[in-house]
């Protein structure tokens, strides 16, 4: 009989392969390192520190040659921990302390982990995790330690993994991902969602129960894992994957199919993109184009500002891979979770409530003005829309309207081609703006909402904190007549509204935001067949009953039980 963990699954597949434990365990290589003088030590770790940061840039580089601008810029925050002037100042003092390089590093590095866990913000918290992972990798250097190879499949496995694992393994070679931790903002699961790897998140304590080279069983949709699972529990899961399987294949057969009701009535399914190389993954899927390029991507993994030319390039490349389908590209949302080392912010109490978002754009139009411009000229090449960030008020909006206007301008006085046409909107994701959506919607060209944000503003929900995260739901009724008055108020208009955030990729939620009258949904490319599937077996009288009930509720958790119990069975 397997252990079987219970951990939280955040993407969804089956996989299975042998436990591989991230984070190799370095006292025994430390205890047997022979430090030499101090001098020659700090030589040692100065070098160190060079040829790191050297072979960041490699990876970043073969990143952003493959449209990898993710990857790229977890990479690059990676290489300025390394060049930071402060750590090197710090790991001579500890070398002078310790009299080793190597153990120099990780106590430096682990110090200023220390600082960064001490934080209130989630996101900077999850930065811990990259400073030690810097730190390891720069010590396993100086301690001449090399990758293990691998052979077969592998499920990746630690409390904490380091982003670097799993961005040095082929994707072919990693089956899935278990996560210690509960946060789906961690680097490490960012990079498994890029390349589809099924994962599961938040086993805590299960970590200890598994050892390298267990045989697994992993299943990213219900959370469930088996350690070292018996025949029987092999064969059983042997008919999910044969089931799963079928469903790719049945899946496949809906790509190019509407995500159209029984009775008539279409929702435009699209993607979520960092790069316009995810455009070609989300074709694969069925997309209907892209209802959100976070265009901050273009913005990382760079040493300076992307000049308009750059941008342009990044935008029309996507725009015409779209095949005349809508490109929504959003303006850098920049601060908050991600920082940039060439964009001066001051450190924030709350940086996510703070300088951030269009916040920055408005202020500084040496930054804003190129991205319009850029996006202006990529809608030559297809169809393209401009979505603002965190509005929270009519005077933001029509203030960066007027900067989309001096873009026009100047486009005009340079003699480039631009795109008259291109649809201006906002994200709504605070509920300053779903309140005032009646008036908004006035103004607008359209709606997306940001869900991500919004359940969490609105419920005073930091859902990285395992401890309240059972309070972050999107069922929530608040969060519903959020949303609810947030659509109708662009239909009133006529306006379209869309949503871009996780909520989106919910088959469940699905249902009803087409009942609520919604146009358009965003989701990462894998689960558009899933959405698809369960709106094109429904009627649009049947979804608005289920409307009906659920906006009588007063529990989201009761709603979502509800809601549960007429998911049809595959």
């Amino acid at each position: 009989m397997a252990d079987k963990i219970k951990g939280k699954g955040v993407i969804a597949g089956i996989a299975v392969g042998s436990i591989l434990l991230a984070g190799q365990n370095l006292d025994g290589y430390l205890v047997n390192y022979k430090p030499g003088k101090l001098d020659t030590e700090k030589k040692k770790a100065a070098d160190a520190l060079v040829k790191v940061a050297d072979a960041l840039r490699k990876s970043i580089d073969d990143f952003n040659e493959k449209g990898l601008k993710e990857q790229a810029g977890i990479l690059e925050a990676h290489r300025m921990m390394v060049e930071d002037p402060a750590m090197s100042g710090l790991i001579e003092e500890k070398i002078d302390a310790s009299k080793s390089a190597p153990k120099a590093v990780l106590d430096a590095y682990e110090t200023q982990a220390q600082v960064f866990e001490a934080m209130e913000d989630e996101y900077f918290r999850g930065r811990a995790v990259d400073m030690r992972d810097v730190g390891k990798r720069i010590a396993k250097y100086l301690l001449g330690i090399k990758e293990p190879e691998i052979a077969g499949k592998v499920i990746v496995a630690g409390k904490e993994i380091e982003p670097s694992v799993i961005a040095g393994l082929p994707t072919d070679k990693i089956a899935g991902v278990i996560l210690g931790a509960g946060s789906t903002t961690a680097h490490a699961v960012i990079i498994a969602k890029t390349r589809a790897i099924p994962t599961v998140v938040g086993v805590g304590s299960g970590i200890d129960q598994m050892a390298d080279g267990d045989p697994a069983i992993l299943d990213g949709e219900t959370g469930e894992i088996l350690i070292r699972p018996s025949e029987a529990e092999r064969k059983s899961y042997d008919k999910k994957i044969k089931k799963q399987e079928e469903l790719k294949a049945h899946y496949a057969e809906l790509k190019t199919l509407p995500a159209k009701t029984t009775d008539g009535v279409e929702v435009d399914l699209v993607a979520n993109i960092g790069s316009p190389a995810d455009v070609d993954a989300a074709n694969d899927f069925g997309a209907q184009g892209v209802g959100l390029f976070r265009s901050e991507f273009v913005f990382m993994g760079k040493t300076d500002v992307p000049k308009e030319e750059d941008q342009f390039k990044e935008y029309k490349a996507a725009v015409e891979k779209c095949n005349g389908n809508l490109c929504v590209i959003r303006t850098m949302d920049i601060g908050g979770d991600k920082p940039l080392p060439y964009i001066q912010v001051d450190e924030e109490e709350n940086p996510f409530l703070g300088y951030r978002a269009i916040r920055i754009s408005l202020k500084r139009k040496d930054l804003f003005l190129p991205q319009l411009k850029a996006i202006l000229r990529a809608g030559v090449y297809g169809k393209a829309a401009i979505m603002f960030p965190m509005v929270i008020n009519v005077q933001e909006f029509l203030a960066a309207k007027e900067m989309v206007e001096e873009a026009k301008m100047e486009l005009v006085h340079e003699g480039k081609d631009y795109a008259d046409n291109v649809q201006v909107g906002i994200m709504v994701e605070t509920p300053a703006a779903a309140v005032m959506a009646p008036i908004l919607a006035k103004y607008v060209d359209f709606f997306s909402i940001g869900t991500n944000d919004l359940v969490q503003y609105t419920l005073a929900v930091d859902r990285g904190n395992a401890q309240i995260s059972y309070l972050y739901n999107h069922f929530n009724p608040a969060v519903l007549r959020l949303i609810k008055r947030t659509i109708e108020s662009a239909n009133k208009e006529g306006k379209w509204a869309g949503m871009c955030g996780e909520m989106a990729s919910d088959p469940n939620a699905a249902v009803l935001l087409m009942a609520m009258g919604i146009k358009e949904l965003s989701m990462s490319a894998p689960s558009i067949p899933r959405v698809k599937e369960r709106i094109r077996n429904i009627t649009s009288a049947k979804a608005k009953e289920i409307l009906d009930t659920v906006m009588e509720m007063e529990d989201g958790d009761k709603i979502k039980e509800y809601l549960s119990t007429l998911t049809p069975k595959n």
